[in-house]
């Protein structure tokens, strides 16, 4: 009504109501009579009407997202048994079954559960509607977590105004279709706001309560069977656009993308861990990294957790250009040499969390640290493997060449197709 007008405030009202109508009670009279306000509308009324249901479903399921994670937290308070469908449900139902923790530690050991982000042409929401969408569940969530004074009150009222007013004003579709290298960003972009942050919350999570369940099983350092698939920028089928160099530039994207995270966490680390050899001693290999990094300064000289910091930070700065010529946003103290495999990174990772973890500081061990180690099991260099999905006659013909380069079968395509599964197999 502020935005539009009164005239366009009461057709959308007038809509609404006449739909529910319709809906609820299967008012047939009710569906003529939307028929008929709709076919009436003039084009701008009719693009304001679709815009102000667009949004309103969204911020409707904004807020029922809102108010499940309201009632999971008023259970979890009141200490109500565990919903089904979460960690803590799953593992009582295991105990009860009598399931012993060697066999839940063998199936974890083989297990791998991969969810596989896709493109899709008719994918068309926008970055900055996304962001609006995600300022509006910040702010609501921030309310139901924080007893808040009247002024704070009115200053989250205004806020969640503004974030409206942002969405009404910005526009909804795209006029161009996407590119495929924008679609691959696009991919990215979800881990940036999800899976960094929460698979290796949730791997910490898992193994603290099957410790707590099963404390007669010694070792739930669990291996990284929950991983991140991709479909985006190698599902050819059809698609003419996605092209070896499409596929280059998605692997080298993806993969930045996972080293500027790493770079950010190791230079938050840097401020959580200035401890002193002073006040804490050190594992003689923690001493050797700090020896080894280009970090000289003497106001670090006493702080060997933060000197190793600096010469892992460098080493990972220096793959980053090698791997993808890309120039880590903040700068290394120094050129270092590149790691040749993520698993190196993670061992010098694990050299600090061992050395927190034999002197009495475990507790430092267990944050940010702990989900860096896993986050580099989960995503490596390469954050997720992307699928390449063909036509058949493609992959034949492929298969083919491969075979006859090989010598091991020089007219694999013109075998019936009983004759290739067997060679296949």
């Amino acid at each position: 009504r502020e935005q539009e007008g009164d005239e366009v405030f009461a057709v959308v009202e007038k809509i609404r109501q006449t739909s529910i109508k319709f809906d609820r009670d299967a008012d047939a009279q009710a569906g003529a009579e939307l028929q008929a306000i709709l076919d009436d509308l003039p084009r701008e009324t009719m693009i304001a009407v679709v815009r102000a249901f667009s949004y309103f479903l969204h911020l409707a399921n904004i807020a029922e997202d809102q108010h499940h994670i309201r009632r999971r937290r008023a259970h979890d308070l009141a200490g109500s048994k565990p919903r089904d469908g979460s960690l803590a449900h799953t593992l009582e139902r295991i105990k009860a079954a009598g399931i012993a923790p060697q066999t839940v530690r063998k199936v974890l050991d083989i297990a791998l559960v991969s969810p596989v982000l896709t493109a899709h042409p008719t994918e068309v929401s926008r970055k900055s509607i996304l962001q609006c969408q995600h300022e509006v569940a910040r702010l609501l969530d921030r309310r139901d977590r924080m007893a808040l004074t009247p002024e704070e009150t009115e200053e989250s009222d205004l806020a969640l105004r503004r974030a409206v007013l942002t969405l009404w004003r910005t526009r909804m579709l795209r006029p161009n279709r996407l590119a495929v290298v924008d679609e691959i960003r696009n991919g990215i972009s979800f881990y940036d706001e999800t899976f960094f942050s929460e698979l290796p919350r949730l791997y910490a999570q898992f193994e603290d309560q099957l410790a707590a369940n099963f404390p007669e099983h010694d070792d739930w350092s669990l291996p990284s069977f929950f991983k991140i698939g991709s479909w985006i920028g190698g599902d050819r089928d059809g698609n003419p656009f996605v092209t070896a160099d499409i596929l280059r530039a998605g692997l080298r994207l993806q993969s930045t993308a996972a080293l500027e995270f790493y770079l950010g966490e190791l230079h938050a680390l840097g401020g959580e861990l200035p401890l002193s050899k002073l006040l804490v001693a050190v594992s003689p290999a923690l001493e050797e990294l700090a020896t080894q990094s280009p970090d000289h300064s003497p106001h670090r000289a006493d702080e060997p957790y933060r000197r190793a910091l600096t010469g892992i930070y460098a080493r990972l700065a220096a793959t980053a250009k090698a791997l993808d010529q890309h120039e880590a946003i903040r700068h290394a103290i120094a050129d270092a040499r590149p790691y040749a495999a993520a698993s190196d990174f993670a061992a010098d990772l694990r050299v600090m969390a061992e050395s927190l973890n034999t002197h009495g500081a475990a507790l430092l061990a267990g944050g940010r640290l702990r989900r860096l180690i896993r986050a580099v099991e989960v995503f490596g260099f390469h954050l997720a493997p992307i699928d390449l999905r063909q036509n058949s006659d493609v992959h034949e013909r492929s298969v083919g060449e491969l075979l006859t380069k090989a010598g091991v079968c020089l007219a694999y395509e013109k075998l019936p197709e009983e004759a290739r599964i067997g060679l296949l197999l």
